[in-house]
């Protein structure tokens, strides 16, 4: 389901009210809630491009324009709006007339389908786009921050291009004995070299251009006035004005520059194997992350793990267990080339970068190497030792180049292997994942145990009155748990649920244990009514309101303790059968809400139909209320339902500066983390209000 707070801004053009009705029904279905608007003429399209939208959807002519006048007119505004044509029949002369005149695409009326496969392509990338400006905005600021830093840096720091330098700092100018750092520009930088370390400057340039490989050499540089001194560059990748280039960082060498080398050398080392440590890799890994972004080189990492280490430790020793990761590390050294990084990740484990390569092109080095611990024999303490690894395997490239998800990724398949006997390799596999998350099957499995079980839990949380009412009411919220006992969001379990018909057997497990634990709190003296939310299963149910009637007799609990919440969207879905039920309801006493209320075309259509008490306002319309648009809207929302004798809840109250304004704006109810969050009982302190 989509999130309250991301509600799709909709533009319709089409002179039917019904077709516009369908469409907002077909993208609330396919889990889309909206705030939807149909254009009744070019004045109201005009007035409608002053704010943001996010899809356009739009039949070929309408009464008042045609769909070509109305991409001009958006393009003329330079708005970002993906706009969808709809026409009944589509073929491919006509999609590339769409996608000619500036159309994000055109499909078949009947293609309900692919028009929801192609929003939610659309508005993926819209919202690329519009991270990307922020980005670039952000990326500007930071630029113009680090100019600065630049300009003021102790460290002397040019910026070279094909050997010439496009930019020098002061400090840099003032290590060569130039006022000005300007007199550097255009020079180049083999002039500043010791002639006698020209020749190795060069080569080291070439081979670093080409391969990308050491970035830092010591040599003996010369300043202005002839005076030799050595020196160690420090040569990086970068960007100057948006152009790629290399970035130098130049100290002269001292006594204590050496010392210092020395300890920084010292610092990223693992003082038992030799190898490097784990700060140290991950530090190395941006360099990886910046080749495979703009160079497109992947590169493989391995997280391998010794299979039951914990163990042989306690059996053989620590110093034993020391000695043996050190002939491991000697292994891995003679195993692969000598520029490979790898280093102890962990007590148990060793990572490996090896650059260049696919990780399926590095399985076959791998299946060797894990072959070769396998079958060695390790000697230590005067004892022969045999051991095996785990590897899990993951690429960091273009389209995946975060380190920290790659080294998640393999750490997460070696230990699955090392929880399976271990001494094997799992490459990590985007399909299996995919499948993985969204194996709706074993979710199905859980909620079906989880009834079985009495396994999910209730939540409530406070329903706050702004205008004196001093009853008590909550409002309940499921909560499923994994095997983990980790909450399983209801966004997924919800859905899946409805789609394996169990809905409806979910909101009368809802309904008995709501009805079973009031009954019990009201029985201690306290006046209190409890909000349930019932699925549009329940309003499919013909005999649904029969047995609501039962379970409260049962408890003996009066009527109107219960207040009956139905999504605004299963509302218009099925509205004959909400008409029926909300009737019935109501002649029990019951009372209903309406939630989610805001995002259909004509919202309050279903009103003339549907007899309902409480009206929770959409959480979109509260996004913003710094914007006096925002609190505008919502001011004549309120007041609209009032003029219709409805009672509102406005939810998602998450801080102390949205109270004045939503008691300005006439709402009768607020609820909200900042109030309380959901909680395990009924114990909210309504008499502090």
């Amino acid at each position: 389901m989509a999130n309250d707070n991301q509600a799709i801004k909709l533009l319709i053009l089409d002179d039917s009210q019904n077709n516009a009705e369908r469409m907002v029904s077909l993208l609330r279905n396919a889990g889309h809630a909206t705030r939807a608007h149909r254009v009744t003429s070019i004045e109201d399209l005009q007035e409608c491009l002053q704010q943001s939208w996010d899809i356009c959807l739009a039949q070929t002519e309408t009464s008042y324009m045609t769909a070509e006048d109305a991409i001009t007119l958006i393009k003329r505004q330079s708005r970002d709006i993906p706009f969808i044509l709809l026409k009944p029949e589509i073929d491919l002369e006509m999609r590339t007339e769409a996608l000619r005149s500036g159309m994000t695409d055109a499909v078949p009326h009947d293609a309900d389908v692919l028009l929801t496969l192609i929003v939610d392509r659309e508005l993926a990338n819209l919202n690329a786009r519009r991270q990307r400006r922020i980005v670039e905005q952000t990326l500007r600021e930071a630029e113009k921050r680090c100019q600065l830093l630049l300009d003021s840096s102790v460290d002397a720091i040019a910026y070279v291009h094909d050997g010439m330098h496009i930019y020098t700092n002061r400090a840099y100018g003032e290590l060569f004995g130039y006022e000005d750092p300007d007199d550097l520009a255009a020079e180049p930088m083999v002039g500043l070299i010791d002639g006698d370390d020209q020749g190795a400057f060069k080569d080291f340039l070439r081979h670093y251009a080409s391969q990308g490989g050491q970035n830092e050499i010591r040599c003996k540089a010369v300043d202005s006035s002839g005076k030799r001194f050595p020196v160690v560059l420090n040569f990086s990748p970068a960007s100057y004005d948006g152009e790629p280039c290399t970035q130098v960082v130049i100290r002269a060498e001292t006594a204590s520059s050496d010392f210092e080398e020395k300890l920084k050398e010292m610092a990223s080392r693992d003082l038992v194997t030799g190898m490097f440590n784990r700060a140290y890799f991950q530090e190395q890994l941006d360099s990886v992350r910046d080749q495979a972004v703009r160079q497109g080189q992947p590169s493989t990492l391995v997280y391998l793990s010794i299979d039951g280490f914990s163990s042989l430790q306690a059996d053989i020793g620590i110093g034993a267990a020391d000695l043996l990761l050190t002939d491991l590390a000697q292994m891995l050294r003679t195993h692969f080339s000598e520029d490979t990084l790898m280093a102890r990740f962990a007590d148990d484990a060793c990572s490996i970068l090896i650059e260049g390569q696919e990780p399926e092109a590095a399985t076959e080095q791998l299946e060797a190497l894990r072959t070769k611990i396998e079958t060695h024999l390790f000697e230590t303490n005067g004892r022969t030792v045999r051991m095996t690894v785990s590897m899990g395997v993951a690429s960091i490239s273009e389209t995946n180049a975060d380190p920290v998800e790659a080294i998640d990724r393999a750490h997460r398949l070696a230990e699955q292997l090392g929880n399976s006997g271990g001494n094997g390799i799992k490459v990590f596999n985007p399909l299996e994942e995919l499948a993985l998350q969204a194996n709706r099957g074993n979710l199905i499995a859980l909620i079906r145990h989880t009834l079985e079980t009495n396994g999910f839990r209730l939540l409530f949380q406070p329903i706050i009155s702004l205008r004196g009412d001093e009853a008590e009411n909550y409002e309940t919220f499921l909560r499923l748990l994994n095997h983990e006992g980790e909450e399983v969001p209801a966004a997924d379990f919800l859905p899946a649920a409805q789609e394996a018909g169990l809905a409806l057997e979910i909101d009368r497990w809802v309904i008995t244990q709501a009805v079973k634990l009031l009954s019990n709190h009201r029985g201690r003296g306290a006046d209190t009514h409890l909000l349930l939310n019932l699925s549009g299963a329940s309003l499919q149910e013909a005999d649904m309101v029969e047995w609501i009637a039962g379970k409260l007799k049962e408890a003996r609990l009066p009527a109107d303790a219960i207040i009956f919440q139905f999504h605004d969207a299963d509302i218009n879905t099925y509205l004959k059968q909400a008409k029926v039920h909300t009737e019935a309801l109501h002649r029990m006493h019951c009372r209903v809400s309406i939630s989610h209320f805001g995002g259909a075309l004509n919202p309050y259509a279903a009103l003339k139909h549907v007899h309902a008490d409480y009206i929770k306002i959409d959480g979109s319309f509260t996004r913003d209320l710094s914007d006096p648009k925002a609190v505008e809207t919502l001011k004549g929302i309120i007041n609209s339902l009032h003029s219709q004798g409805k009672l509102t809840i406005v939810p998602y109250v998450d801080s102390a500066a949205m109270m004045p304004t939503l008691w300005q704006a006439g709402a009768n109810y607020i609820q909200g983390h900042y109030l309380q969050p959901p909680s395990d009982s009924m114990n909210y302190d309504f008499s502090a209000d």
